[in-house]
């Protein structure tokens, strides 16, 4: 058995994520929306490395534009964290930021999630994948998922999830040149909140949506181009509450031309469906 310490994880993946669908439901007493979706991870990921640190501080040794470092959820996830467990020991944390911020893609999110996965190792904190998942459930409503791991049909506010079975797929990833707020898009009054609940047996065969793309593309109207583009190709809608729209297509080379063809004023990607986080076999 191998008694070296483990001082560093390096090159921890943190997968982005699509809603194939998402429906707004309902709004509870405090304000929280109520949804159902349908989560899918994608093998396209931002990367973090994580050196083990004895004085108890963690530090950002990376800048990721536009967020400051107290504020970034790797930080705050690191702290809870230490928090929680009452670990005398921090970390050196490396973030290279590849997903686009404010896509709906999830990767502020999904850095949160591996930052968890990641030092639960790294201290040896020895929390399962409940408590991980309550803790990220402090950080924001798509962080249970990244740890939960595993393809999802989503209810509540985003904690209570069912894995789902998907077939694997190919999909090309469109962002616009424009930052959605999440806030503006739940809080405006043309945004849908009483669409029929869908069961998930049948949610694939059912007539679905994005609600909240309607009110993006109304405000941002470079959401509604960047789908239109793309529907030459697909049937395609908005992710979460944008401002990136996806298609799925028949495979890694048809999106390999769908990318090639993207106009300079979007940018695209192609991404493969993953069966589960690279990073669950880290965690009970």
């Amino acid at each position: 058995m191998d008694a070296t310490p483990l001082t560093r994880l390096d090159n921890c993946p943190a997968p982005a994520k699509l809603n194939l669908f998402l429906h707004v439901v309902g709004r509870r007493a405090d304000g929280y929306h109520l949804l159902q979706s349908a989560f899918r991870m994608l093998d396209w990921s931002d990367t973090l490395s994580f050196a083990l640190r004895e004085d108890g501080l963690v530090r950002r040794v990376t800048e990721v534009p536009g967020v400051p470092e107290e504020q970034d959820l790797v930080v705050r996830a690191a702290r809870l964290l230490q928090q929680a467990t009452g670990t005398r020991l921090g970390a050196d944390i490396t973030i290279d930021k590849v997903l686009p911020m404010g896509g709906g893609l999830g990767g502020g999110s999904s850095d949160a999630a591996t930052a968890l996965i990641a030092l639960n190792r790294l201290w040896k904190t020895g929390f399962d994948r409940e408590a991980l998942a309550q803790l990220g459930l402090r950080l924001g409503a798509d962080v249970p998922f990244f740890i939960f791991g595993h393809d999802a049909f989503v209810e509540g506010i985003g904690e209570k999830m069912q894995p789902i079975e998907l077939p694997p797929a190919w999909y090309v990833v469109v962002a616009p040149p424009v930052t959605v707020p999440t806030a503006e898009i739940f809080s405006s009054r043309e945004l849908t909140r009483n669409t029929e609940p869908v069961n998930i047996a049948v949610f694939a065969a059912s007539a679905t949506r994005n609600d909240l793309q309607a009110v993006a593309c109304k405000l941002y109207p470079e959401v509604g181009a960047a789908i239109d583009w793309l529907a030459q190709f697909a049937p395609t809608r908005m992710t979460g509450s944008g401002a990136c729209v996806f298609a799925e297509v028949g495979g890694e080379m048809e999106a390999d031309e769908i990318v090639k063809s993207c106009p300079t004023s979007f940018r695209a990607w192609k991404a493969k469906s993953l069966t589960e986080h690279p990073l669950t076999s880290w965690i009970d």
